[in-house]
């Protein structure tokens, strides 16, 4: 009987300790006053689905996810090549949870890919490819296990600093690997040859030239194998942080960005392909490697494909009927429209200007258009000239004349991109001189991004690819002067959008994704699309103005003031931003005319543009409800880049 009573006090005994330790766990986490909290607001808000409104109340009270691992894969991109994929899981209410995946662009450098060296850059591909995977599966996820995906800055330095430290690596191997094989050589003797006698006549023909010495090619940027690893893994935790917070990507890049300017968003200017005529299409010509869109700032995504959709079958119903040169295409170039077959610039704009005038869209003024030169691309080292077509070379000094006589005959064309290679400096500024005040100098500056710039450039075209990462985009948009084209390269994978996000985030002014043939380039043109619409019904939809100021229209040169100092406004390009637009701002926009404007800027004496608040009166502007308050916004956010 003695030992059944010590039997029951044991087990009650035990039963007690484990109650006292429950009700401390209860305690210490505040599990009793956090039920107490929910059956209320449970009983006033009186649900429907009343167990889902626990599971979200509870939800909110959970610990903030964190990284558990990184999964690399390998996947194919749009031209069929390998890409590498990075995979973000996370540990979510204790169980573990993809958040997102990945995929950039890869550039690995040296010579393009042709017909010649297909086999060799396939081979060097993969193993970038599979460095890439490896990095993900094995180093990068032990540094980035338990890492929050909301802790955007601190994980992309932790990325860069293990990049820095692989480039350091292979810097040493190669160091090592040259010492060596100089000591295994043998030291030969020098044979000394008699000196040959000069040739006079050589001399003096060497003396009389006035030919310029020729600048060899820069070496290229060193692309590190598996670098992919590290834009896409960067990508991938932004994307996750994103959804950890249950917004758009566009916004939580804004965040990021500027903390407290989430309620003024614009879209990008969309640059769309129309014609590809480059040195891998048909035909002679390959100056043109792409004539790109410009439409007028204010449209809709919508309108822009639309347009450019009327356009392109327009140019294609020429084509077909006419006996012109460029025939038809079935294949795709990379950059998302049909090659063409012409054999000189001309034919090009000349079709484009006859699809124009017979749709009745005003080239020049409805529609504008850039050209992609690709000069790079196009020289001859061993001529020491630029193959413009086949068998056509022309010096860098030749090819300036050209462009200032097409410019001049095709005055719509207000925009090149990479015209002539880096080291033809002299050139650049010669360009920017003669054809400065009528149009824009581009250069991509991706692949060199801490070159020093170029004379006579006003913009830059950059793409994410490689060991790029959210925190670089930021830094470069917010470093950067003048204007930032968001380009999208060749072999962008498929099915990720987040292109058009990033530039949305970021505020760029123009995003460059291609032509409108190619199912990797529409989904990034309806992603636009979507946050035009999304941020429209929200009401913070900004507007984007631009204007083209010809010497006719200013009459003469004008000073005007900006916050960067005065500059001058002659046959310019001049950017408007307005970064929150309310229904009375919408309606003032349409009695905005170009002489208004002028007309605020010319009778402006102070930076902040005072005179805007009381804006000169004009025959064609009728009583306009919210000017003022339009212009005091305009007067704050108004920007003038300078020398564009």
């Amino acid at each position: 009987m003695s030992s059944f009573v010590n039997n029951v006090s044991e087990e009650d005994q035990e039963f007690y300790e484990i109650k006292n330790a429950a009700a401390e766990f209860y305690r210490a986490n505040r599990v009793p006053e956090e039920l107490e909290k929910a059956l209320g607001e449970l009983f006033f808000h009186n649900p429907e689905d009343v167990h889902g409104y626990l599971a979200n109340y509870f939800t909110n009270l959970s610990l903030q996810p964190l990284i558990s691992r990184l999964n690399g894969k390998a996947l194919y991109d749009s031209r069929g090549q390998l890409c590498a994929e990075a995979e973000v899981f996370c540990i979510i209410c204790n169980e573990e949870k993809r958040m997102s995946s990945a995929a950039i662009s890869s550039h690995l450098g040296g010579q393009k890919e042709t017909l010649l060296n297909w086999q060799a850059k396939n081979e060097e591909r993969a193993h970038h490819v599979t460095t890439a995977v490896n990095w993900i599966d094995e180093p990068l996820n032990m540094i980035l296990k338990g890492q929050s995906p909301c802790d955007q800055g601190e994980i992309d330095q932790k990325l860069s600093d293990f990049f820095m430290a692989r480039v350091q690596e292979e810097k040493e191997l190669k160091e090592k690997e040259e010492s060596q094989s100089a000591v295994e050589q043998e030291v030969e003797v020098p044979i000394s040859l008699p000196e040959k006698k000069k040739d006079k006549k050589s001399d003096k023909k060497k003396k009389g030239s006035s030919d310029k010495p020729f600048c060899p090619a820069e070496p290229p940027e060193p692309v590190l194998p598996g670098c992919l690893a590290i834009g896409s893994v960067s990508l991938a935790v932004a994307k996750s942080g994103a959804q950890i917070k249950d917004i758009p990507l566009y916004k939580y890049i804004r965040a990021l960005k500027n903390s407290e300017d989430q309620d003024s968003f614009h879209i990008p200017i969309s640059l769309v392909t129309i014609l590809s005529c480059g040195k891998f299409c048909p035909g002679k010509l390959n100056l043109l490697e792409e004539v790109i869109l410009i439409p007028n700032a204010g449209q809709q995504v919508k309108q822009i494909i639309t347009m450019t959709t009327q356009l392109q079958k327009e140019m294609m119903r020429i084509i077909s009927a006419s006996s012109k040169p460029g025939a038809i295409q079935v294949i795709l170039g990379d950059r998302g429209v049909q090659p063409m077959n012409f054999d000189r610039p001309e034919q090009a704009l000349d079709l484009i200007t006859d699809a124009c005038n017979n749709l009745e869209f005003e080239l020049g003024t409805e529609i504008h258009l850039a050209v992609n030169c690709a000069g790079p691309d196009l020289m001859d080292y061993n001529k020491e000239k630029y193959e413009i077509a086949t068998g056509s070379f022309k010096s860098a000094d030749e090819l300036v004349s050209m462009y200032q006589t097409l410019i001049s005959k095709y005055t719509a064309v207000v925009a090149l991109i990479d015209p002539l290679r880096r080291e033809d400096r002299e050139q650049w500024e010669k360009l920017s001189t003669v054809i400065g005040e009528s149009c824009v100098l581009l250069s991509d500056a991706t692949y060199k991004p801490q070159a020093p710039p170029l004379p006579g450039v006003t913009g830059y075209v950059l793409k994410h690819i490689n060991e790029i990462t959210v925190s670089d985009l930021i830094n470069i948009t917010s470093q950067q002067q003048g204007s930032l084209v968001f380009g999208m390269a060749s072999n962008e994978p498929c099915d990720d959008d987040s292109l058009s996000d990033i530039a949305v985030g970021l505020g760029l002014d123009y995003i460059k994704l291609g032509g409108l043939t190619s199912a990797e380039r529409m989904t990034k043109y309806n992603r636009l699309g979507s946050i035009e619409e999304e941020l429209s019904q929200q009401g913070i939809l900004g507007m984007f103005l631009l204007v083209l100021l010809s010497r006719s229209e200013r009459g003469g040169r004008t000073k005007a003031h900006s916050k960067r100092g005065t500059l001058s406004l002659t046959r310019s390009l001049w950017f408007l931003k307005e970064t929150s637009v309310c229904g009375s701002v919408c309606a003032t926009m349409e009695f905005l005319t170009l002489d208004l404007l002028i007309g605020c800027l010319m009778t402006c004496e102070d930076k902040r543009f005072p005179c805007l608040s009381t804006p000169p009166t004009h025959t064609r502007t009728k009583k306009v409800r919210g000017v003022t308050g339009y212009n005091r916004k305009l007067g704050c956010v108004c920007e003038i880049i300078p020398d564009i």
